[in-house]
């Protein structure tokens, strides 16, 4: 018997999918996308465009008539230079069975939570977080445990105290994503080794989001990473993506690095959700890590003085409290006498036409804040900020 009734249809879902939340960015964003001179600081992108060098190898691809079934794991030249480029970057000789191609970084982070985590069991979450952590665990069943993060004069702090107590018997993995989007929060070497001996005594793995590992600020080629403490047989996923890097958010391409021992699970979970990478894609990605150092360089630089800008600006107005990003490029800060960030991100986008995102979306500990992604010319920024400025001078709870 068919029925109109939306609720009857929903009622035949399953929980997890009927209760996947909806994204407090999205919301904002949906609100003030098509506003004229809207100034879009609200999701983790930049403003720069795909290399050509990148778009030219994809488009060499197709010309050649690479649009056929492909490799489930990536085409083997695309793995030997993710092999290439994490030996390059980090110092670490790798083989190539340890990378697994996947359309996107959030796909890759999918199918590192289906391989671990379930129905009744728990992953743990350090907060404010990206809120596809917390999304992702919940779709596939399992449940999601906050771990709040504190704002010290120092910074971001995560209590390993705070995380271990969170251990329990139902406890599978612990996500770590440093650099953090959203607080730019990055862990020591200290405390990645920390982390990872709290994970071997209570037999947990690791699902390592080091996707802005390029994007610090103190000098260094990039920021300290599990890779600099593990040992070969680690329980440790890293979840990656070209997006950040190379410019190529739309371009959906990223790669999971595990243990070759988990290859032929992770093959036949790619298998059977995208059957694989479009071969030009892959073609442009060997040509983002062999030839593009310059541009990530270029990227940085960028960011940097987008930092600069938006921390000098902002902190001018005397109204928000922030902790200056170690890492990652965003801003994530509050404004005195306000509460409701959802609320404050509508108006900014009303009165000052420039889109941020609310830190509702961020899980525990976010509430009281706005992220703001500085990836983006300095003219946008320093207009944006006098725009803020002018808003937030007149904030209100």
């Amino acid at each position: 018997m068919q029925t109109d009734n939306a609720t009857d249809f929903l009622s035949t879902l399953r929980r997890e999918a009927r209760e996947a939340p909806e994204s407090g960015i999205v919301e904002v964003v949906n609100h003030g996308r098509t506003r004229p001179g809207l100034i879009p600081l609200w999701v983790g992108e930049g403003d720069l465009a795909t290399p050509s060098f990148i778009s030219e190898a994809a488009t060499r691809s197709l010309a050649a008539g690479e649009t056929f079934y492909t490799w489930q794991r990536g085409v083997p030249e695309l793995r030997e230079a993710l092999a290439r480029y994490i030996g390059r970057v980090y110092g670490r000789t790798c083989s190539h069975e340890r990378f697994f191609v996947t359309g996107s970084g959030m796909q890759a982070l999918q199918i590192a939570v289906r391989m671990l985590a379930g129905d009744g069991d728990e992953v743990i979450v350090p907060t404010p977080g990206w809120p596809n952590f917390a999304a992702a665990i919940g779709i596939a069943g399992a449940r999601p445990v906050a771990v709040p993060m504190s704002l010290q004069p120092s910074g971001w702090f995560l209590d390993l105290d705070r995380l271990t107590a969170a251990i329990t018997p139902r406890t599978k993995a612990i996500v770590v994503n440093s650099p953090s989007n959203p607080t730019g929060w990055t862990a020591t070497q200290d405390e990645l080794a920390a982390i990872l001996a709290i994970a071997r005594k209570h037999g947990l793995w690791i699902i390592a989001d080091e996707i802005y590992g390029r994007f610090v600020y103190d000098g260094s080629v990039r920021a300290p990473s599990f890779r600099d403490v593990m040992e070969e047989r680690d329980r440790i996923l890293f979840v990656q993506t070209f997006s950040k890097n190379w410019a190529m958010t739309g371009w959906r391409i990223g790669w999971l690095e595990a243990d070759p021992a988990l290859g032929d699970v992770i093959e036949n979970l790619i298998q059977y959700s995208t059957s694989g990478v479009a071969t030009f894609m892959q073609r442009a990605g060997i040509a983002a890590l062999d030839h593009g150092e310059g541009f990530v360089a270029h990227q940085i630089e960028r960011a940097r003085r987008g930092r600069d800008i938006v921390c000098r600006g902002l902190a001018a107005t005397g109204r928000v409290r922030f902790a200056e990003p170690a890492g990652a490029f965003y801003l994530f800060f509050s404004v005195d006498g306000v509460a409701d960030t959802r609320r404050l991100a509508i108006r900014l986008v009303d009165e000052a036409n420039v889109g941020l995102a609310p830190g509702t979306a961020f899980g525990e500990g976010g509430e009281r804040y706005l992220r703001l992604c500085f990836a983006r010319k300095a003219e946008d920024l320093e207009e944006a900020v006098r725009r803020l400025a002018g808003v937030l001078g007149r904030a209100a709870a």
